[in-house]
């Protein structure tokens, strides 16, 4: 790795998402992407063409190239622990699109490969790095609404058979409501109430087959694997408890709900698949006046938005001032526990205790611009 100048960045996975993810770490002067890679040749060149990026290839071609330090997996969900597993047998750093893995084991062994090398593993979402986030943290402990004591989460729509050309991804192991979208939440609350405890949940599936609804191939029917709603309920070692719903099967989308409820006052947060937003709180005790109308205060953020590849970036940083970088591996195993066990309390109808814990998770330096050149 290089001692000075931008870190090197290769991804390994040209879907949708990486679209996203080149728009911000081209514009990123503390990194430079070098290569994408993809088993479609033809889409990874086009990807790399439309940011500006030099090269492109296969897989095997990004973990042979020399420049790149930080490896960003953006493949399916049940690639996500090979692809990583092998980025770090390359001696790269590995960013993942979330899950970590579609399983604890798998996901433990990227973890414990990576400690052995002595590498570095951040896991998405790293939305919990913008400054809607942030902001209601550091709001939480200023004590703006009291003593934090409950959450609500909602995330329910008709599914993504309905706009994406190519979903059967969403419906299989690995994914479905809970696994997609679920680590936005959970990774939100583990932000604000700290490490889970315990977690019950129900679920159920509306249709054991799917038809996409656009694109060249709609009308194309596929298997549905996983639970398409979710019902659960989280309890935090801190006390805290959260109440969520994960769900494919509405047809009313109420989706980015989330609301902190304390001693003095709640909280209402932006949609956690974004990085920013309006941060809310009304006031009032656990004993005030029923009937009055809420009175909002929004909370200002003074942070600059950024968008998916921040967490990149922070890791970036993080190598060349050897401090820890935020949306770590255990982060992301803490998270992929908590939404693991949720599907097994679905499963078995019983309450599970998690196996895992979380270390405090550090806060963005807000004085630093993403779009700085600091290194």
């Amino acid at each position: 790795m290089s001692t000075h100048g931008p870190v090197g960045v290769g991804l390994i996975g040209a879907g949708n998402i990486s679209d996203t993810y080149l728009r911000s770490l081209t514009s990123f002067p503390d990194v430079r992407v070098h290569i994408v890679g993809d088993l479609d040749t033809g889409r990874a060149r086009a990807r790399a063409d439309g940011h500006g990026v030099l090269r492109s290839g296969t897989a095997a071609d990004v973990l042979a190239h020399d420049d790149v330090d930080i490896v960003v997996n953006l493949t399916v969900p049940a690639a996500h622990a090979e692809v990583s597993s092998r980025a770090l047998a390359a001696g790269k750093h590995v960013w993942s699109e979330k899950p970590l893995a579609v399983d604890r084991d798998s996901a433990r062994s990227v973890l414990d490969q990576a400690a052995a090398a002595g590498l570095r593993v951040g896991v998405a979402p790293d939305t919990v790095l913008g400054p809607a986030l942030q902001t209601a943290r550091r709001a939480l402990a200023r004590g703006d609404i009291g003593r934090p004591l409950s959450a609500q989460t909602v995330m329910q729509n008709a599914g993504p058979d309905a706009w994406h050309p190519g979903p059967e991804f969403f419906f299989a192991k690995g994914a479905g409501p809970l696994f997609d979208m679920g680590p936005y939440y959970i990774t939100t609350l583990l932000n604000l109430f700290g490490p889970a405890e315990r977690v019950a949940a129900v679920g159920s599936t509306a249709r054991a087959v799917r038809t996409i609804r656009t694109g060249d191939r709609a009308g194309t029917s596929f298997d549905v694997a996983v639970p398409t709603h979710v019902s659960a309920l989280v309890r935090f070692a801190a006390g805290g408890v959260s109440q969520s719903v994960f769900s494919f099967d509405s047809p009313l989308t109420r989706v980015g709900v989330v609301e902190i409820t304390g001693t003095e006052g709640t909280m209402v947060l932006p949609d956690p698949n974004f990085f920013s937003g309006d941060v809310r709180i009304t006031r009032g005790t656990l004993a005030g006046d029923d009937d009055a109308d809420p009175v909002w205060h929004t909370i200002p953020s003074a942070r600059v938005e950024a968008g998916r590849g921040l967490g990149v970036l922070d890791m970036a940083r993080a190598l060349r001032t050897g401090r820890p970088h935020i949306a770590t591996g255990d982060l992301g195993y803490h998270a992929l526990d908590v939404l693991t066990a949720i599907d097994a309390s679905v499963t078995t109808g019983e309450s599970v205790r998690l196996s895992s814990g979380l270390d405090s998770i550090p806060y963005v330096d807000e004085s630093v611009s993403p779009f700085a050149a600091t290194l």
